[in-house]
C-alpha cells in the first residue's frame, strides 16, 4: 500500500526507449491541494513523467499511485482498460496544442467526455459546460467552433473540458508554450484561479515567474533525474546544485 497521506506518489519511475533512459529512478510525492512545477531543459523527461501519471506514456519500471490506488497496475487487457478509464476520470490533462475536436463546437467539446464516460444527460452536461466555461471566461463563445477562437481561447476551452470531468488532479504540459506572448497571461490567470481554489496541480512549464508566484514546490529535472526540488524561493534564489544555477542563468539570459 501507499501512504494514504500522499495524494500522488511516484515510486522509482523508470522509462526507456531501447537503451535510451528518459526517466531514471524518480520518486516523489505530491500532497492534496499542492501545486508543483516541473522545470528543466528540453529532453529532460518532464513531459514523459507527467504523461506517466495517467499512464498515457507507460513506465518501463516503477509505480504511480493516485489517492491510494495504483494507476499503472499490471492487469489483463480488458481489466486494465476498465481500470485505467476509471482512473483517468480523476485526472484532467491540458496539452500544449489544445487537442480540441475541430468539427465540434465549444459546447460539444466540453460535454462529450462527461456524457460518454459518466453517462450524464444532455441537460446536465450542458449545465456543467456552462459552469466550467463561465469559470474560464469563455461562456460567450460556447457555440463557436475552435477555428473561430484565438490560441488562448482554445486553451481555456481545453481547461474547461478537463474540469468538466470534476478531476481530483490537473496536469498541465507546457500549456502556454504554443501561445503568443500576449495570450499567455489569460491562460495563466485561469491556472492562478484554480490554485486559489486549492486544485492539486502538476505543471510542466518554462515560465519561471509563474512557477515562482503560484507554485508550492518546484522540481528541476535534467537528463531523466530530479536534480533539485524545494520551495520556489529556494530553487530560484538559492539553489544547491550548480546544474540548477547554470539552467536558471541561461534562462534569464534568453529572456532578456
Amino acid at each position: 500500500m501507499t501512504d494514504p497521506q500522499h495524494f500522488v506518489e511516484i515510486r522509482h519511475a523508470q522509462k526507456s526507449y531501447g537503451k535510451f533512459e528518459v526517466l531514471k529512478d524518480i520518486s516523489l510525492t505530491v500532497e492534496r491541494g499542492q501545486i508543483v512545477a516541473i522545470i528543466g531543459p528540453s529532453g529532460s523527461g518532464k513531459s514523459t513523467l507527467l504523461r506517466a501519471i495517467n499512464d498515457l506514456d507507460p513506465l518501463t519500471g516503477g509505480e504511480i499511485w493516485l489517492d491510494g490506488v495504483q494507476v499503472n497496475k499490471k492487469l489483463p487487457h480488458r481489466q486494465y482498460e476498465k481500470h485505467i478509464n476509471a482512473m483517468r476520470q480523476h485526472v484532467g490533462m491540458v496539452f500544449q496544442h489544445f487537442n480540441l475536436f475541430p468539427h465540434l463546437t465549444v459546447r460539444e467539446n466540453v460535454t462529450m467526455a462527461p456524457k460518454l464516460l459518466k453517462g450524464i444527460s444532455e441537460d446536465e452536461a450542458n449545465k456543467l459546460a456552462e459552469e466550467q466555461l463561465n469559470h474560464v471566461g469563455m461562456i460567450e463563445r460556447i457555440d463557436y467552433y475552435p477555428s473561430q477562437l484565438s490560441g488562448g481561447q482554445k486553451q481555456r476551452v481545453a481547461i474547461a473540458r478537463a474540469l468538466a470531468m470534476r478531476p481530483k488532479l490537473m496536469l498541465f504540459d507546457e500549456a502556454t508554450s504554443a501561445l503568443d506572448p500576449e495570450l499567455v497571461e489569460e491562460v495563466n490567470q485561469v491556472m492562478k484561479t484554480l490554485a486559489e481554489e486549492h486544485m492539486t496541480m502538476i505543471i510542466v512549464t518554462h515560465e519561471m515567474d509563474f512557477a515562482a508566484s503560484v507554485c508550492d514546490r518546484v522540481l528541476f529535472m535534467d537528463q531523466g533525474v530530479v536534480v533539485e526540488e524545494g520551495p520556489p524561493e529556494k530553487v530560484f534564489r538559492n539553489p544547491d546544485q550548480e546544474r540548477t544555477r547554470e539552467f536558471l542563468r541561461k534562462h534569464l539570459e534568453g529572456a532578456k
